[in-house]
């Protein structure tokens, strides 16, 4: 019978100075049961990649600057599963690694060019900040408009993601807490979204948004910033918001999502691994990647 292949592809580089650089708390999710969850789905795990810094790198001055590094190592990983028809799925330590996956999408063509890359971000915040809208000047909250080149460039170039996207290749889920300054610049740019309720109801602004992308781009990333779910259901969020979707629900989505092939690979970033004691929130993320990788599976 024919299985799926699907890779995990690791960044445990926080981008901060104020905690130990590396987290190993996306290492509960391989340690503690997704390979073999895979393996149940009808998956073949054929590769599981950690990005890492050379010793020259390991030099470099900047906790930001060091993530980006190994964020381009990581794209470098991400790009060789998708040529080779492998589905990765990226255990990443926050949401600065958007930039690796965004790499690895564009560097996977036949030729040195860089292909479209549209983003599907489910997050209950926008990330869309720039140091001169945050309140609070957290990198953290920044990665979509880095990426979509609003701003710290050279954290982006660093990643090896060039050209930045265009914001029209954004879609935003789920995203309900931002910044005054943020929110204008997601107004002013016009950037679509898929509410908390279009999930619960299953909507067709779901898959008129994946159409949407797939017309305009080459390939599709999702990403997943675990507090877009209702703190329920993911305990432990370092910044917990109410009211967003279940895990069945989200799951449902990703199902729709991933049925389209233009759609590549999932990330599953900022896991509270630690506070997440009786794994509520770890059977919470299984549930999101059996809805992706069914989705995969029911391409015909």
């Amino acid at each position: 019978m024919f299985k799926t292949k699907v890779g995990l592809s690791k960044q445990l580089f926080r981008g901060s100075l104020s905690q130990p650089e590396l987290d190993d708390r996306p290492l509960v999710m391989e340690n503690e049961g997704l390979p073999e969850l895979l393996e149940e789905l009808g998956c073949e795990v054929v590769a599981i990649t950690n990005a890492e810094l050379t010793l020259a790198e390991e030099e470099t001055y900047g906790a930001r600057y060091r993530t980006a590094l190994a964020s381009a190592h990581q794209g470098e990983h991400v790009s060789e599963m998708i040529k080779n028809d492998v589905m990765p799925i990226g255990l990443l330590s926050n949401c600065i690694q958007l930039m690796g996956m965004l790499t690895g999408h564009q560097r996977s063509g036949p030729s040195w060019q860089p292909l479209r890359v549209g983003l599907i971000w489910m997050d209950a915040h926008g990330d869309f900040n720039t140091p001169e809208t945050s309140l609070s000047g957290m990198v953290g909250g920044m990665p979509v408009a880095i990426s979509t080149g609003l701003c710290l460039h050279h954290i982006r170039r660093a990643s090896g993601l060039e050209p930045p996207l265009p914001v029209r290749y954004v879609t935003m889920l789920g995203v309900r807490d931002t910044d005054p300054g943020e929110q204008h610049l997601i107004d002013t740019h016009g950037i679509p979204q898929i509410t908390v309720e279009d999930v619960k109801i299953q909507s067709s602004r779901i898959t008129e948004e994946i159409e949407r992308l797939a017309a305009i781009t080459d390939v599709i990333y999702v990403h997943i910033d675990l507090d877009v779910l209702d703190p329920s259901v993911m305990p432990g969020l370092e910044t917990p918001v109410d009211d967003g979707p279940t895990a069945e629900e989200l799951g449902k989505t990703l199902e729709t999502m991933f049925k389209h092939p233009k759609v590549k690979a999932l990330g599953l970033a900022s896991y509270p691994a630690d506070k997440d004691t009786d794994r509520v929130g770890l059977k919470s993320i299984f549930k999101l990647v059996e809805g992706a990788v069914k989705g995969r599976q029911s391409r015909s």
